[in-house]
């Protein structure tokens, strides 16, 4: 029963995204339809932003050994740091790009919708000229 009810949230959520862009996107200010299309640009920015901090700078490995002798226990902690070659600045790069164009796969879905309703919108809007302009 909790699968269900998940696959059901898991639906129910990307439609009532999709009719919220469809919404926002018909009405007469243009900026409200543009709210959700921002909103995942900067939650995939923040995302990005995140994959590139975390992965670059040095990497520290600790290695503990523990040395026993007599009853005495010697503790060896040794650092080493390791500098980020160039290959792996090639792959954070890489990494970095591919992740955004992922993140913003909803951007771009979103952006589609609302460019669709606002030609939508703009040919109703000429249709109505005419009409008018036929009229008089």
């Amino acid at each position: 029963m909790s699968n269900l009810f998940a696959i059901l949230i898991f639906l129910i959520i990307p439609v009532g995204i999709v009719f919220l862009q469809i919404f926002l996107s018909k009405k007469e200010s243009k900026w409200l339809g543009l709210i959700l299309p921002l909103l995942t640009l900067c939650f995939s920015l923040v995302a990005v932003a995140g994959i590139a901090v975390f992965s670059t700078g040095s990497a520290a490995t600790v290695q503990e050994q523990v040395l026993q002798n007599d009853e005495t226990i010697y503790e060896v902690q040794e650092i080493a740091t390791t500098t980020v070659e160039m290959a792996d600045i090639t792959s954070i790069i890489a990494t970095t790009i591919y992740a955004f164009l992922i993140y913003n796969i909803p951007t771009a879905i979103l952006l589609a919708i609302y460019f669709a309703c606002r030609e939508k919108q703009k040919r109703n809007r000429d249709l109505e000229k005419m009409n008018i302009q036929d009229l008089q």
